[in-house]
């Protein structure tokens, strides 16, 4: 094992949603870690605009497809890449999202969209990479997951669904991978910032998010992509089926009242 912390020189990442926001975030410190990049994004311009801003660093990137999520075109994906690069070593499913809608507003496309993206896509991914990375006797699958897993928010009871799936997911997985040298895990993200883009991101409902996390503040994307790194690396050789919540400890309190006594108006 590498004495240089978090040193993934040589690894193959794909990650999935790394053109913009936590997907790009990740995408950079890998690369910055060693790694060489494959960004799969359903925005293509994004995915290419990203790899040409790291290969003028002089880092390791390139793009793969990532428009249709069947379970025939992710395969695809994933031996596509391995086949370019001779390997794959570590798999990233970062893509995901919601057409928020609340109970009795939820129809079969919105439900059918959310667990595609979320869950069916990690399942199908791993599926794909997990004969790549046992042909190497090792591998790391990672996917970003949510703090929506455990705890509730109106109009998101379907994504809430499909992230708590995507925990259980890794944790089976992990455990069915264990002796193959494979670690399953993922990052369960609370709010974190998107500037520019995204309702969350508006100056007032930042601020009145804002206000209800103990930390005082919204994540940042490499809040997620640190955390990323961490369990993409040599030094969490022995972590697996695990999750780790990066939230600023907004899921800590009972309700958002104890926030208010705690520290009042901000």
């Amino acid at each position: 094992m590498s004495t240089r912390p978090f040193d993934l020189t040589g690894k193959v990442a794909l990650v999935t949603g790394g053109g913009r926001g936590i997907g790009a975030a990740i995408v950079t410190r890998f690369a910055e870690a060693g790694a060489h990049v494959v960004i799969a994004n359903r925005t293509a311009d994004a995915a290419e605009e990203l790899a040409a801003t790291l290969k003028a660093r002089q880092l390791e990137a390139d793009i793969a497809p990532f428009d249709r999520l069947d379970r025939a075109s992710l395969r695809g994906s994933i031996d596509g890449v391995a086949s370019k690069h001779g390997r794959l070593d570590i798999l990233v499913h970062n893509a995901g999202g919601c057409p928020w809608a609340s109970l009795d507003e939820l129809d079969q496309d919105k439900l059918d969209e959310v667990l595609t993206l979320n869950l069916n896509a990690a399942i199908w991914l791993t599926q794909a990479a997990v004969p790549h990375m046992q042909r190497a006797g090792a591998g790391r699958v990672l996917v970003t997951s949510s703090v929506s897993a455990r705890v509730a928010m109106g109009g998101g009871a379907h994504y809430s669904a499909a992230k708590a799936g995507v925990n259980a997911f890794l944790r089976g997985a992990a455990f069915e991978l264990a002796r193959d040298g494979i670690t399953v895990n993922g990052v369960e993200a609370g709010f974190i910032a998107k500037p520019g883009r995204g309702s969350m991101s508006q100056p007032e409902n930042r601020q009145r998010i804002e206000h209800f996390v103990p930390m005082g503040r919204m994540g940042e994307a490499d809040d997620i992509a640190f955390a990323m790194l961490y369990l993409a690396s040599p030094q969490a050789r022995y972590v697996t089926g695990q999750t780790i919540v990066v939230d600023g400890g907004s899921t800590l309190p009972e309700t958002g009242f104890a926030v208010e006594r705690q520290w009042g108006e901000r």
